[in-house]
């Protein structure tokens, strides 16, 4: 083979694979493993997004290592906030905090499901918006500078953090 097309999902996202790809020298149909892994961490694609001036909602600058660390936090940008996995994916390792009292127990229980999922126990801190838009822009690009916008759509319907209906164009 030439090149491989990943499809989406598991290995569209999975840097190791990526790197395999290039190891053979079979065009990898997606981001270079070293973009995969940098966004594959969500605590530390917002270090990556801050530092290039890209807005993000109020939270953690990293990893959030301490139940206390985290509450500090949460006091500091105001409830609700989302305790999440920064491996995470799929709605798994996702806690939604709306007072002191529960931040704790959701702080626990989020980081063992994300242990028991991702083999990766990280979290990070955020603040919860009510009822968002999630809007995902569609880019194809290539190496060699050719970009191509293919589109917008909106995956607001959503149960349990994981999409239901994907809908394009949004008529957000």
């Amino acid at each position: 083979a030439d090149a491989i097309h990943p499809g989406y999902g598991f290995l569209s996202e999975n840097s190791e694979f990526a790197g395999m790809c290039k190891e053979c020298n079979i065009t990898f149909i997606g981001p270079d493993s070293e973009s995969i892994e940098k966004m594959g961490n969500k605590s530390r694609a917002r270090e990556i997004m801050t530092e290039a001036g890209v807005p993000v909602v109020p939270g953690s600058d990293g990893a959030i290592e301490t139940v206390e660390q985290g509450l500090s936090l949460a006091q500091k940008i105001g409830y609700p906030v989302l305790i999440k996995a920064s491996a995470g994916g799929g709605g798994r390792g996702i806690r939604i905090v709306r007072a002191d009292e529960e931040f704790q127990k959701a702080f626990e229980t989020a980081k063992a499901e994300a242990k028991n999922a991702f083999g990766d126990d990280t979290m990070y801190v955020e603040k919860f918006v009510e009822n968002p838009r999630h809007i995902e822009f569609q880019i194809l690009a290539d190496s060699f500078g050719n970009t191509v916008y293919l589109g917008e759509r909106d995956c607001s319907i959503q149960r349990r953090n994981q999409k239901v209906i994907e809908e394009a164009p949004s008529p957000a």
